[in-house]
């Protein structure tokens, strides 16, 4: 194994029930011989990291012992097993939180984000990157440039959940694209739309806040709900068509519901948020009617290296997103920052090692 100079412990922000977190010492994880040691420079709030501090639990997936938040995550490579040729100590990574099984069927097909036995992190029972170090599979671990930020590298996470909507629904470049809800999942999905070349790219949401850095990423329009009709407006922004695409990225009935109803005939539509309660009307007559085509959108597969392309070409600037830096001993102001605060932050980053950019 090689390895920096590495202490023997380091801190973690431990969730030890909902809406607490204490900063704790413990020892610095030991890796195995295909696994790297990274030193996490910066990790994403994520709606998922909100859900767990407020309530406890996703579906099935219970907070039932002291736990480790945060999964969008970059850093540097602190030390690297036997079996690893890729990477060097002191190289900067991005990391795809999913270690999968890599011999199932889904797996196999290419599909490996359906494997059942995936461990990601800060999904019970595996820890998060709210650490100074954490350790990796090093075919989830990937190079990022320089002259890219450890910022923008942590959010290819929720840039790569776009870009994954975008290769199920077949987006085309020229396509109009409706993208309903503006949290940080939505606006990288209107990133990942813009570098797939959509024609016009209409945004929906409550806060304005939102709606204009959603401009400032490149939707061609936006529309405030507080103030218009989604469907109305955006039927009259497509000459009464509708748009080729449609993706549902807040995880609201009504929202879903406006989605599909905002399609041309032919049309297609992602539904990337998950709401609350599971079941919720559709309208089956609209859908077999005009032919509209589904997907289901679950986290992403084989797109972390296009995302970092993407993120490092210029085209957008994703860090115009990140309202909000914390150090890992301010963590839980981060997560009631992200929790109450909603119309005026969008991403919250925090820093493990101290080096806020």
């Amino acid at each position: 194994m090689t390895t920096s100079q590495l202490p023997a412990a380091m801190k973690a922000a431990v969730m030890h029930q909902t809406r607490e977190i204490r900063i704790e010492e413990m020892a610095v994880p030991a890796i195995g011989p295909d696994e790297v040691l990274i030193k996490v420079m910066a990790v994403g709030i994520c709606g998922s990291d909100l859900h767990y501090y407020a309530h406890g639990r996703i579906g099935k997936y219970v907070v039932d012992k002291p736990f480790i938040l945060g999964h969008e995550c970059s850093g540097d490579i602190a030390a690297v097993g036997e079996n690893v040729r890729k990477f060097r100590v002191g190289d900067r990574v991005a990391i795809e939180p999913g270690v999968t099984c890599g011999r199932c069927d889904a797996c196999k097909s290419g599909r490996y984000n359906l494997c059942p036995d995936v461990k990601f992190l800060a999904t019970p029972p595996y820890d998060g990157a709210f650490a100074q170090y954490i350790k990796m599979r090093q075919d989830f671990v990937f190079p990022i440039p320089d002259h890219l930020s450890y910022e923008e590298a942590a959010l290819v996470e929720p840039f790569s959940v776009g870009l994954h909507a975008a290769v199920r629904t077949r987006l085309q470049p020229g396509s109009t694209v409706a993208i309903m809800g503006m949290g940080p999942v939505g606006l990288m999905a209107v990133a990942a739309a813009r570098a797939y070349g959509a024609g016009t790219i209409i945004v929906t949401d409550l806060e304005q806040l939102r709606l204009e850095a959603a401009t400032r990423l490149g939707a061609s329009h936006a529309i405030n709900i507080r103030e218009r009709d989604p469907v109305e407006e955006i039927r009259r922004l497509t000459n009464g068509d509708g748009v080729d695409v449609a993706w549902e990225t807040a995880g609201n009935p009504k929202a879903l519901q406006a989605a599909l109803a905002s399609l041309r005939r032919g049309g297609k539509l992602a539904i990337v948020g998950l709401p609350a309660q599971a079941d919720i009307a559709l309208n089956i007559p609209f859908i077999a009617d005009n032919e509209v085509d589904i997907y289901g959108i679950f986290r992403y597969a084989n797109v972390y290296p296009r995302g970092i392309a993407f993120l490092s070409s210029g085209l957008v600037d994703a860090s115009a997103i990140v309202t909000d830096k914390f150090p890992l001993e301010h963590t839980q102001a981060a997560m009631e920052r992200a929790l109450n605060h909603k119309s005026e932050c969008l991403k919250i980053v925090v820093y493990p090692n101290g080096a806020i950019e």
